[in-house]
């Protein structure tokens, strides 16, 4: 059987850290809980996080 999910990198990180004015990463669109729990989360939590971030518009690259 074949993974139906999308090739991803590991994580949404594209090192352009910000969250000056909430609780949201202006680069990868994680909130703050999202990004310190990442590498606890399981894979279909980590699903949801991409599918919503995605959704929004993120990960942002600067350029």
């Amino acid at each position: 059987m074949q993974n139906s999910r999308p090739s991803r990198p590991d994580t949404p990180c594209v090192a352009v850290c910000s969250t000056t004015f909430d609780e949201v990463c202006r680069g990868c669109g994680r909130t703050v809980a999202e990004v310190a729990n990442w590498v606890f989360m399981t894979e279909d939590e980590k699903e949801a996080v991409w599918r919503r971030i995605t959704a929004e518009g993120y990960p942002r690259r600067k350029g």
